[in-house]
């Protein structure tokens, strides 16, 4: 505290010579400021008037690149029971030429098993099970696996 107080009665002077010079600065940079917006009032006004004509243009854009329409997803469980009364239609199997190894490959991609895990079944390679594929896709005139999976069960092909 005493060095507190010795260092002020010691540089007294020069501490109120410090703060006049700042309050002179600040006062110098006062009307310098004032000047320039006197001499330059018609370009600042154009800069200000462009800043915001921008700021309006750039929220213009983002509310009019949004999407109108809000898409919303709905996560639903669905049931499929089998039908227990299912009958094997097999004139047709007989007339698309449908083997018992390929209805048996279309009944396991029915459950939603992966190629591989129908390999994996029926003790056959992938590559076997794709050949299976194509000639499925070939014979029931489709070119997707759930294709092929709603025109057998339409057709009764598989429950």
């Amino acid at each position: 505290m005493k060095a507190i107080k010795s260092f002020l009665q010691f540089h007294k002077a020069t501490i109120i010579y410090s703060i006049s010079l700042a309050l002179l600065l600040y006062l110098l940079k006062w009307l310098e400021l004032r000047f320039i917006i006197f001499n330059y009032s018609l370009e600042i006004y154009i800069g200000a008037i462009a800043f915001l004509f921008t700021g309006l243009g750039i929220w213009l854009a983002l509310k009019l690149s949004k999407p109108k329409i809000k898409t919303v997803l709905v996560e639903k469980e669905v049931y499929i029971s089998r039908n227990e009364n299912f009958v094997l239609n097999e004139s047709l199997v007989a007339k698309l030429g449908l083997s018992k190894r390929e209805l048996e490959i279309l009944d396991l991609m029915a459950e939603g098993n992966s190629n591989q895990e129908i390999a994996n079944r029926i003790f056959v390679s992938l590559s076997t099970v794709k050949t299976h594929n194509q000639n499925l896709f070939e014979k029931l005139d489709v070119k997707r696996r759930i294709q092929a999976i709603e025109k057998a069960r339409r057709l009764h092909l598989i429950p």
